[in-house]
């Protein structure tokens, strides 16, 4: 009976300083309020508040809100721990598939790169093509490419 009457007093308050916010010409905040002032009305009607308040005076009620709190404290520690440590799920697989040698040959220090008959001979990855040793370029010809870009746009 007095949850009631205050969520009553609740909604008509909030719809004073809705009709109130609405005389300055704030329409869209006066609506707003007068949404949030009928809310409290509409639980009542509903029975939800009595609902609530069967539920705040039972000590069982209580320790089942324990236990779920206690279950959310270890699920959170858990995760934060995982965190923390930086193993995720997919890393531990990852590094199992590894250990099994899955992406690496046993003999080969990296993984191989080619696949087919390049691969089970092994040849390409030892010889490697040398490079060419880059001549170093005129005085003139090193910003030839930039004064023909500034050329093309006129400038």
């Amino acid at each position: 009976m007095l949850a009631e009457t205050i969520c009553s007093a609740v909604s008509a308050a909030g719809l004073g300083i809705a009709a109130i916010t609405a005389y300055r010409r704030r329409f869209l905040t006066a609506t707003r309020i007068a949404a949030y002032s009928l809310v409290p009305v509409g639980l009542v009607m509903t029975g939800v508040v009595e609902w609530l308040s069967g539920i705040v005076f039972k000590p069982g009620v209580w320790l089942g809100f324990g236990l779920l709190a206690v279950a959310w404290l270890l699920f959170m520690t858990t995760r934060a721990v995982e965190r923390r440590s930086g193993s995720t799920r997919k890393e531990r697989k990852a590094a199992r598939a590894a250990e099994r040698g899955a992406a690496v040959a046993p003999a080969a220090s990296s993984p191989s790169l080619t696949s087919g008959a390049g691969a089970a001979t092994g040849s390409r990855s030892q010889e490697r093509p040398k490079e060419k040793p880059r001549q170093a370029a005129a005085p003139g010809d090193d910003f030839s490419d930039i004064e023909a870009i500034l050329k093309k746009h006129g400038i």
